[in-house]
């Protein structure tokens, strides 16, 4: 310690020192002595207060820490002693056998307290109630306005308690029920004055005759009735109408009868039921027309005096309040909302009656829905305001809500199918129909009489409103007749193409009924029957009623989705696929359904596109047969090396005797298919004709036969001869056209003089190369202007020119056959057809 202490002696000297040296430094710094130890003596002081104020400063702290002790070490005991005395009242609670009575008559007494006070607000909404009931009955008679007003009053009332039911957990069912019974009474009371007091003023104007009584006070009067009972009504329009969305697609809401106009209406359903009911002669079970009509004429009757006295009445109550703007119709629409319930007992009376009668059940829901897009055309005819969808109808509840559509279904069926099968098996409904468009392929009378069976049909079931309902139409019937008429005309083709195999199978038989004329027949009648309804199937797709069934068949489709996925009341999506379209099968959801032009009756035109190209097949086969069979004499012919000479000019020439055959087949064959066809699928065809013409021509006769001069000229003529009767029987200007240039080129190049006449040229004198006379060269030469270029070449090319340049090699073979204009014979062909000259022969 007293090291510790001299140390600490040593360092204050050492600082005193190190201090005084460095403010003593000269002997000059001495004069300042007295300064320096005044401010040491003044730090000095500064330090020894400072320390003495530290001192102080510890011993209150000090003192407070004590303080606290003995605070916190006072609350600690207490706690203890505190929770001993818990701990033991805890123990002696344990042990004792005291009731728990005291709490239970505290919460009884606090349950009763809040039954009373609950019975207080329920007495309290008693007792207003019977005020307010009392005060309508009061001035029921006196004063209607104050009794309307009491009751409106009223059920507000109820409507509060009624939607505070819900929050409350249905605190006071009875309450509300007994407040519901009390209105409903009370409502009835006021509804049956205000109902008498109308028929009063109705009464008095002599309602509905057609000269009314406006005379006086009698409009005013009426004016307020009907207001009053309007008013009566408005809370129930309210709770029926006000939270329901009217601007959907499907609004599920029904129009209610005004009271006033149904008050109106009794009379004219007094007259009603005396007209059509019982025994009179106007109720008649197969004139429905006789009581729909009687209604249409009632609104004609009325509408001006409706719409002149009820229309500003609407208005003004549109007015009022913004919730029965989306309630109130139109006046007129009011009216036919009031008169429809009558038409509807009145249906429901007839349908039992009638409904085991086919024909009279038809016409019935004809009639109906004719009643129906009347009050929708004439009459715009809208029960909801601001409806998107058309009014659904009467037929709509009948065939729907009461379940008349399958019979009715059934009925039509019966009769569709039942005239159908009477216009397929007619005698004449194979007849082609030549009185048909001339631009249009002629269809037999009966594919006529078949799409005008089922356009009839289309605007049988048109004024539907159900798209199940349409749909179902579409697929049970009309698509039914359309597959039973293609298995029909099917039928005849596999009948048409097994006597054509029998014939060619039984050796030595040959029927020209089967293998001409009358086969070609059945095979254009199937071809144009089957042309004609897939044009009329793709006229359909663009009408506006298949149209929007197609999109809504589309739409709902597209939001169907799973194995049994349906589009409508038994329709399920892949069934309707097969029938209409394969493209609603679609599994793209998000994929354009409409893109590639698909419609209702793609897969049905598309079994008939496949009958029309299969029978055209037909077709054409069948010309190439009978061709093949009226060339066998002209190619069996075997005189052409050895023919006489022949004048000098060749239009003088006469065609061959063996041609007699191909000109009768193509005046038969081909001038019946002039008259049956359209023009582009007759080009077709007769350029096929010509095809076959030039093959069995070419590899029959050209190729197997040997020319002198004189028979290749004759060859020639006859090309003339063919091409003549081609372009008489088909009426087609320069159908021939390239078809048959091979041919042409050929026998041009076969025909070619051996020795080239002297002052040969192309002019008005030369021979034409073609053995055509100037008439005919023109008539060439406004069909098919190529020609000309040969007619030419014929006087400048002899036979051994071409010889020389032909054999010699490909590229002067090539080079020759451009010089002379013919370019669809090859080298080789060339060479072929100049060997058939039996002067080149050897």
């Amino acid at each position: 310690m007293a090291e510790l202490s001299r140390s600490k002696t040593g360092d204050v000297r050492t600082r005193v020192e190190d201090y005084v040296n460095d403010k003593i430094q000269t002997a000059a710094d001495l004069d300042q002595l007295d300064s320096l130890i005044q401010r040491v003596q003044e730090q000095q002081d500064l330090l020894k207060k400072q320390l003495e104020d530290a001192r102080r400063s510890y011993q209150e702290a000090h003192a407070r820490v004590e303080d606290r002790s003995r605070e916190l070490k006072v609350r600690a005991e207490r706690y203890l002693a505190e929770e001993a005395e818990v701990q033991e009242r805890q123990r002696l609670l344990a042990q004792s056998d005291a009731s728990d009575d005291p709490v239970s008559k505290v919460e009884a007494r606090m349950v009763r307290v809040r039954n009373l006070e609950i019975a207080q607000g329920h007495l309290e909404i008693v007792q207003q109630m019977n005020a307010l009931s009392t005060q309508t009955r009061s001035n029921l008679s006196s004063q209607p306005e104050t009794s309307v007003q009491a009751y409106v009053q009223l059920r507000g009332l109820f409507k509060q308690i009624q939607s505070a039911q819900p929050a409350a957990e249905d605190a006071a069912p009875q309450l509300v029920y007994e407040i519901e019974q009390h209105c409903n009474q009370l409502y009835n009371e006021v509804k049956n004055v205000l109902e008498e007091n109308l028929r009063k003023i109705l009464e008095q104007m002599k309602w509905p005759s057609k000269e009314l009584n406006l005379i006086g006070n009698i409009r005013e009067r009426w004016d307020q009735q009907v207001r009053l009972l309007l008013k009566l009504q408005d809370p129930d329009l309210i709770t029926a109408f006000g939270g329901k969305d009217n601007l959907g697609p499907s609004p599920n809401v029904e129009p209610v009868v005004l009271l006033p106009l149904e008050v109106m209406v009794q009379p004219l359903a007094a007259r009603f039921r005396y007209h059509f009911y019982g025994d009179k002669p106007t109720n008649r079970l197969d004139k429905p027309e006789y009581f729909l009509t009687h209604v249409l004429d009632l609104v004609e009757r009325h509408s001006g005096f409706v719409s002149d006295m009820l229309g500003p009445i609407f208005d003004e109550e549109v007015l009022s309040s913004e919730t029965l703007e989306a309630i109130y119709s139109d006046a007129v629409s009011a009216f036919i909302t009031a008169l429809l319930p009558i038409v509807l007992a009145k249906s429901l009376s007839f349908l039992p009656q009638i409904s085991q009668e086919p024909q009279l059940l038809s016409h019935f829901m004809h009639e109906l829905m004719v009643f129906d897009a009347a009050l929708r055309d004439t009459w715009g005819y809208v029960p909801i305001p601001r409806m998107l969808t058309d009014w659904k109808g009467v037929t709509w509840k009948i065939l729907t809500v009461h379940g008349y559509f399958a019979p009715w279904l059934a009925v039509e069926k019966d009769f569709a199918l039942s005239r159908y099968r009477t216009i397929r098996d007619a005698a004449d409904s194979v007849d082609v129909d030549f009185d048909a468009d001339s631009t249009q392929t002629k269809p037999t009378k009966g594919a006529i009489r078949v799409n005008d069976l089922l356009e009839t049909i289309t605007d049988r079931y048109r004024g539907l409103s159900s798209f199940s309902q349409k749909i179902k139409f579409l697929l049970e019937i009309q698509l039914s007749i359309f597959d039973d008429y293609h298995n029909h005309l099917q039928g005849s083709l596999q009948a048409y193409l097994m006597a054509y195999r029998a014939g060619r199978l039984i050796p030595g038989q040959h029927d020209s009924d089967s293998l001409g004329r009358k086969g070609l027949e059945s095979l254009a009648k199937i071809y144009g029957s089957a042309e004609f309804l897939e044009r009329k199937m793709s006229d359909w797709s663009d009408d506006v009623f298949f149209l929007e069934l197609w999109e809504e068949l589309q739409y709902r489709a597209k939001d169907s989705n799973g194995h049994n996925a349906s589009v409508g009341t038994g329709l399920r999506v892949a069934d309707v696929a097969a029938r209409t379209s394969a493209t609603i099968n679609s599994d793209d959801p998000d994929g354009d359904l409409d893109a590639d032009g698909s419609g209702l009756f793609d897969q049905t035109a598309l079994a008939y596109r496949r009958m029309r190209e299969r029978s055209e097949e037909e077709i054409l086969r069948a010309l190439d047969v009978n061709l093949h069979a009226a060339f066998g004499p002209y190619a069996r012919y075997g005189q052409w090396s050895s023919l006489a000479a022949t004048p000098s000019e060749a239009g003088a020439t006469a065609p061959s005797a063996s041609l007699d055959g191909f000109c009768e087949t193509t005046t038969v064959l081909l001038g019946y298919l002039a008259r049956v066809l359209a023009p582009g699928p007759l080009r077709r065809i007769t350029k096929h004709y010509c095809a076959t013409v030039q093959r069995e021509i070419y590899d029959n006769v050209l190729m197997h036969h040997t020319f002198s001069a004189t028979g290749a000229s004759q060859l020639r003529r006859d090309l003339s001869a063919i091409e003549d009767s081609i372009k008489k029987e088909s009426h087609l200007p320069g159908v021939i056209g390239g078809t048959m240039k091979r041919l042409q080129e050929a026998v041009f190049l076969l025909s070619l003089d051996a020795v080239k006449p002297a002052g040969s040229g192309t002019g008005a004198g030369g021979d034409d190369g073609w053995g055509f006379d100037e008439d005919e060269r023109g008539q060439i030469i406004s069909e098919d202007a190529t020609n000309v270029s040969l007619m030419k070449e014929s006087d400048e090319w002899s036979l051994w020119d071409a010889e020389k340049l032909v054999f010699r090699s490909n590229e002067a073979a090539r080079q020759a056959l451009a010089d002379m204009g013919l370019h669809h014979l090859s080298e080789g062909d060339a060479r072929n057809v100049l060997k058939r000259r039996v002067e080149l022969d050897s």
